[in-house]
């Protein structure tokens, strides 16, 4: 089933943020000239040695490395308002959905009772990146934060000042007043390698400094979170629980290789597989927050989706092992439409370089400075062609209209179509008029409504069901019936093994379903 990147919100079940009542996190932090800076922890260990070859006696013991870095590393609590509803329950943040107090019928955010809006505590954790009071952390773990305060492995608390923070890597760095305070460096020359020794700090359930250790477990994890489309995570098995986000990953000389973020686990603790942002992602972005400058990515202005599968080949009729991140829509005005790019077009190549993959689509955009040229290799009615397209600046908020996933699902009260025909298994017509603002059509735009799916057909097995709006078959815009018999025709008398379908919820929801044809 073909996934629009920018469509993917929710990760896998199971994916939890790591921070007790904020979650997740990514950092960074500029290590250049660090050296010559008063307060900088130099560990010692193995420093003309291989790159993550371990010093002698490890790992019979992390102490002494604990020792140099943990005063580098901090407890980060954090208050944030939260909506009180009128009546029923207020969710506590960082627990899972039920788990909260009552308010009472009538009493709720906004009525005039005199009191004030209710706040939430939440903690996390962070590393000093810097002598004078920079600390990064992850930007889930202060994002709406009304205090911020630090509390330092000394005992001491001082209050936290929010310098910037950057959504699309989870990344933020805080700032407090003071001088001499011990920090520690990103490792941007050495990549860690599977099987490697890491050491995780922070301040899981609000313990404060805690050490864990374990291994790199797998590298270029993408999490599918949908959230930080620029990130490629470290996998490493050192427990990270709820507070940890934020806290830095060193390796065994005490060099911070990634920042402490997320895990996969199906209760919500420690399972053994957390994620890490590696430090050769973070380090530029804390620079541009450090120096008050807004992360500017490239821009092209185009859905995508990723095309590796020989269903999804069959369907577009691509040739056999062609990978590529596919044109499912384009913003109007935007560059990529500019520039002549079309729903359909197949990415291969970007600046030279393969595209695999919607994600690898959107990481080298996001690479690209604005205003430079983006030679686009694209694969487009059995042919090969060159589009440059000159990048624009990506949106600040592009996440806030990104919804969905691959198949969605009817909302009740989804009307009625005005006439039926079935197609495929599919009972469709079209939309009526009344309907349309529901879907969220304008314009031209148009479609056809499904109205009843064979409970056995092909069609029912890939997830079509009642209410779902069909776009577009194969990339060929649909808005009658008609229309839509014509476009599955077509794909069956060239040959296809199946259909693609581009499908809409109710509730604004988008993805693909691909529909084989029934064999005889």
């Amino acid at each position: 089933m073909l996934k629009r990147k920018e469509f993917i919100l929710g990760a896998a079940v199971g994916l939890v943020f790591a921070a007790a009542a904020t979650a997740g996190g990514v950092i960074d932090w500029p290590g250049a000239n660090a050296a010559e800076q008063v307060g900088r922890v130099v560990p010692s260990a193995g420093a003309a040695g291989l790159a993550f070859a371990p010093p002698q006696g490890a790992p019979l013991s992390f102490a002494d490395i604990f020792d140099q870095v943990s005063p580098a590393v901090v407890q980060i609590d954090v208050e944030t308002p939260i909506e009180r509803p009128r009546g029923g329950t207020i969710q506590i943040p960082g627990f899972p959905p039920g788990f909260g107090f009552q308010v009472p019928q009538g009493r709720g955010q906004g009525q005039d009772d005199g009191e004030d809006a209710p706040t939430a505590q939440g903690a996390g954790s962070g590393f000093f990146i810097s002598a004078d009071g920079y600390i990064v952390t992850n930007n889930h773990v202060v994002a709406n934060a009304t205090k911020i305060t630090v509390k330092l492995s000394d005992g001491r608390s001082l209050p936290g000042r929010l310098i910037g923070r950057d959504a699309d890597t989870d990344l933020a760095v805080v700032k407090v007043e003071g001088a001499d305070f011990k920090f520690v460096s990103f490792e941007e020359q050495a990549e860690p390698r599977v099987g490697d020794w890491v050491i995780a700090v922070g301040n899981p359930f609000g313990l404060g400094g805690t050490a864990t250790a374990g291994i790199v477990s797998a590298r270029a994890r993408d999490i599918g979170d949908g959230t930080t489309p620029y990130t490629d995570y470290l996998q490493i098995d050192a427990a990270i629980n709820r507070g940890n986000s934020g806290g830095p990953t060193f390796d065994i000389y005490g060099r911070v290789i990634g920042v402490n973020s997320a895990i996969f686990s199906p209760t919500g603790g420690s399972v053994g597989i957390g994620f890490a942002i590696p430090a050769s992602i973070a380090k530029s972005v804390t620079e541009r927050l450090m120096s008050g400058r807004a992360v500017e990515r490239g821009y092209l202005g185009a859905q995508i989706g990723t095309v590796d599968s020989d269903e999804v080949r069959g369907s577009l009729g691509l040739p056999d092992g062609i990978k590529g991140a596919s044109i499912e829509s384009l913003t109007p005005g935007a560059p990529g439409q500019e520039a002549g790019l079309r729903e359909g077009d197949v990415v291969t190549e970007i600046n030279g370089k393969p595209v695999e993959s919607s994600t690898a689509l959107t990481r080298a955009v996001g690479a690209t400075r604005p205003g430079e040229t983006m030679r686009l290799n694209i694969f487009r009615d059995g042919r090969r062609q060159t589009i440059n397209v000159r990048a624009g600046t990506r949106p600040a908020d592009i996440n806030a209209s990104v919804q969905g996933n691959a198949t969605p699902g009817p909302v009740p009260g989804q009307p009625e179509a005005s006439r039926g025909e079935t197609i495929l298994g599919m009972t469709v017509g079209s939309v009526p008029a009344s309907a349309r603002d529901a879907y969220g059509l304008t314009g031209d735009q148009g479609g056809v409504l499904i109205t009843d799916v064979e409970a056995r057909s092909p069609a029912a097995r890939e997830g079509a069901r009642a209410g779902i709006l069909i776009e577009r078959v194969n990339y060929t815009r649909v808005s009658t019936v008609a229309e839509f018999r014509a476009a599955v025709e077509a794909a069956r008398a060239a040959g296809r093994p199946s259909v693609l379908l581009a499908v809409r919820a109710p509730t604004g929801q988008e993805g693909r379903i691909i529909v084989p044809f029934a064999t005889e």
